[in-house]
């Protein structure tokens, strides 16, 4: 025999004992998750809306399964931290919208942290909410391009001021950078960019869709509203927003059938809460919106598209399910492999997706959220969810059955269901309790993010979070905050954001954006600047045109907390300083 011949002869053999020439290993499928802000369950025409037209979410809803039972939370950020964990908001610490509770706990791994261990490329553009600083941000959690904003809005007080959804300046890894464009129409640009360059270099990715709209305010192109005229001026913004959406999901939809993406792509579609606008021209016969624990404010659409995945046929899953259930079905439909140390409190709905005969073990599921005004979480405050059932605030129970509209409290003809619910809350609780108010703290001196830019989005227990409560209110609070590295360190207050250079005393004038206007901002009578940070408490005059008051300090290594004042000419306090810098002068790594 030649020795070629018996060269190949050998290596035929070799790949035919391992099986590995002819099983080339599968190549990952992608991940698109379009998440949509304060659109509800009603707001698609597919779901019988009357108003709304909603022709490329309709298109994906025949081309989909979709779950009719599915639940996030009522409002933002606690489904947002739900959404990239898996893992319940009260257990997660990503909670409310701002007052301190919006960092999610570093202790819980995130979908895209997963992903990329496994080889994914991750990418976020639009609204992440769940830390603005380090270590909380986006590119500390996993993604590996960032284009986002900060805190709950575009025009939100850690954002960038009179942002007014367009031509905005966003968060570009870790960069200041202006944007041209319509908001939803840049983050769709942006994402399609960043898509195509991984396709190009044949590497599966991750890519996070977390739109602005259709949040307040509620700002769009007018065109837009146009067909919408005849309703009230914000119904008619919001549908406009969300008729934006939905074209730029057409065109998202070509961009992956013309780019080879269409088939291996795994594109979910859903909301982050129930609709914030829509309700007086059509909920979908539930009631309740956008902060409700009934069924309004929680149920939300959820779409799961992949063509080449073998999954069951298009259609509706009637199944109780969560926002906690993603992650841990995408790392079954991905072939990841679940950590070991990682405790997920959603289940893997991969089964459900696959056939059509599967089913999920009987479950009962919590919502419960920390509330804009009273941000420390109460026992009972919140909905135990029990096949057709629904306890709310502990004192009212619904059958969906007979009364999907949530009418009529039947909690004293069926108290064996009620008392059942109410056992499940308080084991539940009791698991959630012992964390329930620990603050995850933002952390300085580290070279990763210095200086490190506070806004009164994060004031514990504080709810104050946008750009209008700056102009207008006057409010003080207190930062938790974790020194990393001991050594000294400079603190600048300002009233206003950096980028307005403003006088501390200085109003504002109003602000004319494209589609909206923001009010004007009040003068301040600021004559000094106090500042306690730790053990350090200090005080210096301030002058009619000083922009900023700087304090010296050195501080020790550990947990830190900071409050300001602007006291005026009789010492009497106005209000906190809504901006501060902190800086070391010494960072470490």
């Amino acid at each position: 025999m030649a020795p070629c011949s018996a060269l190949l002869l050998l290596l035929g053999l070799s790949f035919a004992l391992t099986g590995r020439a002819s099983a080339p290993t599968p190549q990952k499928p992608n991940v698109l998750l379009v998440l949509v802000d304060d659109q509800g369950y009603g707001d698609l025409s597919v779901h019988g809306n009357p108003v709304v037209k909603t022709p490329h979410m309709d298109r994906l809803h025949a081309e989909s399964v979709r779950f009719t039972d599915f639940h996030a939370q009522p409002m933002c950020t606690p489904t947002r931290g739900q959404l990239m964990t898996g893992v319940d908001a009260l257990r997660n610490g990503a909670m409310n919208v701002s007052s301190g509770r919006t960092n999610l706990r570093r202790d819980f791994p995130t979908m895209p942290e997963l992903l990329a261990t496994a080889g994914y490329r991750t990418g976020i553009f639009g609204k992440w909410h769940l830390g603005d600083n380090y270590p909380y941000r986006p590119q500390d959690r996993g993604f590996q391009e960032s284009i986002w904003y900060q805190s709950s809005s575009i025009p939100s007080a850690a954002g960038y001021f009179n942002n007014d959804s367009f031509d905005d300046v966003y968060q570009h890894n870790g960069v200041a950078q202006k944007y041209e464009g319509y908001t939803t129409d840049v983050f769709f640009r942006e994402a399609q960019a960043w898509m195509k360059q991984q396709a190009a270099r044949h590497e599966p990715f991750f890519c996070y869709l977390p739109l602005a709209a259709a949040h307040s305010p509620l700002f769009v192109p007018d065109r837009y509203r146009e067909p919408y005229r005849q309703q009230k001026p914000a119904i008619a913004s919001f549908y406009g927003m969300i008729a934006n959406i939905d074209e730029n999901l057409g065109r998202l939809d070509g961009f992956l059938r013309d780019n080879g993406l269409h088939e291996n792509t795994i594109l979910i579609f859903m909301t982050d809460n129930g609709t914030a606008t829509g309700d007086p021209v059509f909920n979908a016969g539930m009631r309740g919106k956008k902060i409700a624990l009934y069924e309004g404010g929680h149920r939300v659409p959820f779409f799961v598209r992949w063509p080449a995945g073998k999954l069951r046929a298009a259609g509706d899953v009637a199944v109780l399910a969560q926002v906690q259930d993603v992650l841990p079905t995408l790392l079954d439909l991905c072939g990841v492999a679940k950590p070991a140390t990682a405790k997920f409190d959603g289940m893997n709905l991969a089964g459900l997706l696959r056939d059509s005969a599967a089913t999920l073990p009987d479950r009962t599921l919590t919502i419960q959220f920390s509330r804009m005004n009273d941000a420390r979480p109460k026992p009972g405050d919140a909905v135990v969810l029990w096949q057709r059932w629904r306890l709310v605030a502990d004192q009212e129970l619904y059958d969906l059955a007979t009364d999907p509209a949530q009418e009529r409290n039947v909690i004293a003809q069926f108290p064996a269901v009620a008392t059942a619910l109410r056992a499940h809350y308080a084991t539940w609780w009791a698991g959630v309790a012992p964390r329930v108010n620990e603050i995850s703290p933002i952390h300085l001196g580290s070279t990763r993010a210095n200086p490190v830019q506070l806004s009164p989005c994060d004031w514990v227990d504080v709810f104050f979070d946008q750009q209008a409560q700056v102009r207008r209110t006057k409010k003080n609070g207190t930062w938790s905050l974790l020194v990393e590295h001991a050594g000294d360190y400079e603190v600048s207050l300002r009233r206003w954001p950096l980028e307005a250079e403003a006088p501390l005393a200085a109003g504002m004038p109003a602000y004319q954006g494209v589609d909206g206007k923001f009010a004007a901002g009040e003068a301040f009578p600021v004559a000094s600047a106090e500042l306690k940070i730790g053990a350090v408490h200090r005080q210096k005059p301030v002058a009619s045109d000083d922009t900023v008051v700087t304090f010296p300090v050195t501080l020790p290594r550990g947990p830190v907390s900071l409050q300001t004042w602007f006291r005026d000419d009789a010492g009497r306090e106005i209000a906190g300083a809504y901006y501060v810098s902190v800086r070391a002068l010494r960072p470490g790594h």
